[in-house]
């Protein structure tokens, strides 16, 4: 077990974030205008530490449906990046936090690159939350030679269009997918499916990945629908599933639609297993759903930090400084920090302790091995995926999701 480091608890999260804050408004929609960037947050022990001003920007929705998520990505973050400033400090650099807003909106997302490429003090991104989002960014930031590191955007398309800035430590939805098929056949015992998903790039690239598992592993595809995010009536939908009767009813997106969906399945009499992928993995889905929460189960990126005594510790300390629980992708925004930490921090000794350039920081970035996160080992391949990532089951049960184990 690693040493416990000493936490420099944050002075206070900024409200105006929170309340401003792969939902409402779809990942490849427009029409949103440009919010006004935050400025970095003054979270440290002092906000004016001194040294030479490097921020390490965030890209998630902190409004809107989907900002419970979002702002678990922004939180883990955080946290990370408040243990580091001392060390920072005494190399004699002032590291900040520059959060952003993207609402969850590819639209917005852009704007939201535009303005961190052309601050040239900004030297690394964590983000996006929703794959279409961060696919749109990625253009941006691959322009200006930004790295990003993505904790939960699980796209197939993100790392295979071959920008050098790309990176992320989750797993792809073309390895969740076929996992949360097996377990389906396997474990529930599956024999037909109806799949749903939200027509976004997340929701429908892993209701796609599922539905080619599906017909490979001989379970019976009974219908395959789209519907529009943000809408509060899918009875259209829903009585086509109650019709056909599958074994399981499969959603492809995030957790607003998806409570929306099960409730109204369960209210029409809808009888079998409702399976989602980690867009329904949020404690808001149980506020959404109600008792048609129970017995939902799905997959995940991101594993249960609290299987271990370590991670138990880290949950509390989270707790402490950030006077909230985390979600289970807080700890993937705090590894994706950490990961790019470290290859700051490897760029600034490369530079023989000056500020680095940010093809400096990418290269490092790139070339990471065998990175111990709290939860997750990180070793970048070519392409930008992680060679140790993983898929995890979950079901929820009563008001809590419980970790039923890694995926096969």
């Amino acid at each position: 077990m690693r040493k416990k480091v000493a936490i420099f608890v944050a002075a206070a999260l900024s409200t105006a974030l929170v309340l401003a804050g792969c939902g409402g408004t779809a990942d490849n929609a427009g029409g949103a205008s440009p919010a006004p960037p935050p400025q970095a947050s003054e979270n440290s022990e002092s906000p004016s530490a001194g040294g030479e001003k490097i921020l390490i920007a965030t890209q998630s929705p902190l409004s809107g449906p989907q900002a419970a998520l979002g702002d678990a990505i922004k939180s883990g973050a955080e946290f990370a990046l408040n243990l580091k400033k001392k060390e920072f400090q005494e190399l004699g650099f002032d590291l900040q936090l520059f959060p952003q807003d993207d609402q969850a909106d590819a639209k917005q997302g852009v704007a939201n690159a535009e303005l961190l490429v052309s601050n040239p003090d900004v030297l690394g991104v964590i983000g996006h939350y929703n794959s279409g989002v961060t696919i749109a960014a990625s253009v941006k930031y691959d322009s200006a030679n930004l790295v990003m590191i993505a904790p939960t955007a699980s796209s197939v398309q993100l790392t295979e269009e071959g920008k050098k800035v790309v990176h992320r430590i989750c797993a792809r939805d073309d390895s969740q997918g076929p996992s949360g098929a097996r377990y389906a056949q396997n474990q529930l015992g599956v024999k037909t499916a109806f799949l749903i998903h939200d027509k976004s790039a997340y929701g429908q690239g892993i209701a796609d990945e599922v539905k080619k598992a599906f017909g490979e592993l001989g379970v019976e595809v009974l219908g395959y629908e789209g519907i529009t995010q943000g809408e509060k009536d899918y009875s259209a939908v829903i009585n086509q599933v109650v019709a056909k009767g599958p074994d399981l009813l499969y959603f492809g997106g995030i957790y607003p639609e998806g409570g929306i969906l099960v409730k109204q399945a369960r209210d029409k009499g809808f009888q079998g297993v409702f399976m989602g992928g980690d867009g329904i993995d949020s404690g808001e889905m149980i506020k959404i759903a109600g008792p048609a929460a129970e017995g939902v189960v799905f997959t995940s990126v991101a594993g249960d930090v609290t299987q271990t005594e370590e991670g138990k510790e880290w949950v509390a300390e989270y707790g402490k400084a950030l006077g909230k629980k985390p979600e289970s992708i807080s700890v993937y925004g705090f590894d994706a920090m950490n990961v790019l930490l470290n290859g700051l921090k490897e760029a600034i000794k490369a530079n023989g302790g000056k500020k680095p350039t940010r093809e400096q920081v990418l290269e490092a970035v790139h070339q990471t091995k065998d990175f111990k996160g709290q939860f997750t080992t990180v070793t970048f391949d070519e392409k930008g995926d992680n060679k140790y990532s993983d898929v995890f089951i979950y079901r929820y049960d009563k008001d809590k999701s419980v970790f039923v184990g890694k995926a096969e």
